[in-house]
């Protein structure tokens, strides 16, 4: 199974992955034309696209959903909460709902799910699987909860929110409401949350982190780095740490590959 980020942050997120000649795309939060020209070049076929799952309804994870799944003709996999929220935008295409705690077959593909804390209608994390390799998906957390630590407990490759850095969003430009919001239960996870998720969940078969989602005006990839590097070295992580890019695609990463020499720092 291969992965590939097409892009992540504030602005858009979608990540497509590969198995048996086929792709699958997790969230599609930029325009058609956007994730056309990002796929191609990166070497993403969405004419095999064998379905589109969504975390949840917000735009910056579900913006060209609709419009992509009418023109390549595929199905949108989401909880009902999702789908209901994204009724009008995903009028004319088929779709198909997802329970947490249950695993649906999207081509070659597994993908089972759990509730996430954040503030819409039904969101969920993700675990896709093929061939033996397990990928991690965990976007807009809020709080990392009992469900989400199992569901990813023993995953080789995780994309993992690391929105904020704390001072930073005290200090930025937002006002109050939408500070509190952020950092709350129901908002995102910070760059400490995040670094005292992966000490938890680190094992010797992890192979690749990709800290994702950003946020533009309150984050900066070197400290969120920094944090997690020192949080996964201190477990002796022998894996590949990345930081995703909200404008420029991460070359294709093998999921499940075993762990090599320690490769910490940010993506070409």
């Amino acid at each position: 199974m291969k992965l590939v980020v097409l892009g992540s942050g504030s602005r858009g997120n979608a990540f497509a992955v590969s198995s048996a000649g086929c792709w699958m795309l997790i969230d599609a939060g930029f325009g058609p034309k956007t994730l056309a020209q990002r796929a191609r070049k990166v070497g993403v076929d969405l004419t095999k696209l064998v379905g589109i799952v969504l975390t949840h309804e917000h735009g910056d994870h579900a913006r060209g959903a609709g419009r992509l799944a009418r023109k390549m003709g595929c199905p949108v996999y989401a909880s009902h909460g999702t789908l209901t929220a994204l009724a009008h935008e995903l009028a004319g295409t088929v779709r198909h709902r997802v329970y947490a705690h249950k695993t649906v077959s999207v081509g070659p593909f597994t993908v089972t799910a759990c509730r996430t804390s954040h503030d819409a209608a039904e969101p969920m994390a993700f675990v896709v699987g093929s061939n033996g390799a397990k990928l991690g998906v965990a976007l807009d957390l809020g709080r990392p909860t009992a469900a989400v630590r199992y569901l990813l407990r023993d995953v080789t490759t995780l994309l993992l929110e690391a929105n904020h850095d704390e001072v930073m969003l005290r200090t930025g430009p937002y006002p109050p409401m939408v500070r509190d919001r952020i950092a709350g239960a129901g908002g995102h996870l910070s760059n400490r949350a995040a670094a005292e998720l992966l000490s938890e969940l680190c094992h010797r078969q992890m192979a690749v982190v990709v800290l994702v989602h950003l946020s533009d005006r309150c984050n900066r990839a070197d400290l969120a780095r920094s944090l997690v590097e020192r949080a996964l070295a201190a477990r002796r992580f022998r894996g590949r740490l990345l930081v995703a890019s909200q404008d420029t695609p991460l070359n294709p990463i093998q999921v499940g590959q075993e762990p090599g020499q320690l490769e910490l720092g940010i993506a070409e």
